[in-house]
């Protein structure tokens, strides 16, 4: 885990709690490396990563269980967009429990959201990565 990308930078890839990644293979100055997503990415055998598993395997299963939990971690209540005016969300207004009334969800600034790619399409590290996550 913690795996740098660029020599010295520090590490960037799989510091979530209780993900590792899997080395494959060595070849060329390159490390093939699996990544908890499923991709599988050329990193440089210079770059330093850390040997294990971040801990806290089961962070992903713990249900506050109530809304004060969340309070106590200083994160207030969130209101719906579709509950607003539709000068302060895209999905506001309307005449009663109105539909978004986009082709798709927005974030509160318009852009789109829940589901979108915001990969770059020339990604300049396409090079590296040798199998998608998703197929």
């Amino acid at each position: 885990h913690n795996i740098e990308l660029y020599p010295g930078k520090g590490g960037q890839l799989v510091r979530s709690a209780g993900v590792m990644a899997q080395l494959m293979a060595k070849e060329n100055g390159y490390a093939l490396v699996r990544l908890p997503s499923g991709e599988m990415r050329n990193v440089r055998l210079n770059c330093i990563a850390t040997v294990g598993v971040v801990s806290n395997l089961d962070h992903e299963n713990v249900n506050l269980g109530k809304a004060g939990r969340k309070r106590h971690m200083g994160i207030r209540p969130g209101s719906r967009g579709s509950v607003m005016n539709p000068c302060d969300h895209p999905h506001g207004g309307g005449e009663g429990r109105a539909p978004v009334g986009h082709s798709g969800p927005r974030t509160p600034w318009g852009k789109p959201a829940l589901g979108l790619k915001t990969r770059k399409h020339k990604a300049r590290s396409d090079k590296f990565i040798v199998k998608r996550a998703n197929g």
